[in-house]
């Protein structure tokens, strides 16, 4: 099993909380996890990415070569289509439609949705208004990883246990908004992949 992932996006949009339940999952199945993060000026809303390495064997490095990334999860459009390069022919692009515009040349959103679509393995979620349906614009990020779960070679529960373990001591409320925003993510991919 290997499992290269590029995890994408803005400051505050929970890209390190994706990687420490991913992280916990991984561990609890025996696996060998790298991972290096670049946090930009997260702060003031600049891109960060994570650089996500799972294996059964062991990993000699923390960073991703170009064309090898088999998932890039996006949590904003634009960030997507920036880490192209790394994506391996067979891998597949998760993203967010909706957009953080921190920037004044922000490119056209039509522009950016028509070359995501245009990718032969990519999934495209408004998971902005899922997790507000659910109940916390907080929870997206949770959205995202339930629909980049079926492109994962881990256990849904073992993820589903992940969010336990790192949400648990917030409270159950909150480990149940977060399953459900996991699950909610998981049914949309499933049902458009």
């Amino acid at each position: 099993m290997k499992c290269d992932i590029v995890l994408a996006g803005v400051g505050g949009q929970g890209i390190l909380s994706i990687a420490t339940v991913l992280g916990f999952a991984a561990l609890e199945n025996n696996l060998y996890l790298k991972q290096a993060e670049t946090h930009g000026m997260s702060q003031r809303g600049g891109a960060v990415q994570s650089y996500l390495r799972l294996s059964d064997r062991p990993i000699h490095s923390d960073l991703i070569p170009y064309g090898k990334a088999d998932l890039i999860l996006s949590v904003e459009p634009m960030e997507s289509l920036r880490y192209l390069p790394f994506l391996a022919p067979h891998g597949y692009v998760v993203t967010n439609l909706t957009p953080f515009r921190n920037i004044v040349n922000y490119p056209e959103f039509e522009l950016i949705t028509e070359q995501i679509r245009s990718l032969s393995h990519a999934v495209a979620i408004d998971a902005d208004a899922i997790a507000k349906e659910i109940g916390s614009l907080k929870v997206s990020n949770m959205v995202m990883l339930g629909a980049a779960t079926p492109f994962i070679d881990l256990a849904f529960g073992s993820i589903e246990q992940g969010i336990r373990e790192i949400f648990g001591r917030k409270g159950d409320d909150m480990v149940i908004l977060n399953l459900r925003a996991l699950h909610a993510g998981r049914e949309f991919s499933m049902a458009n992949k």
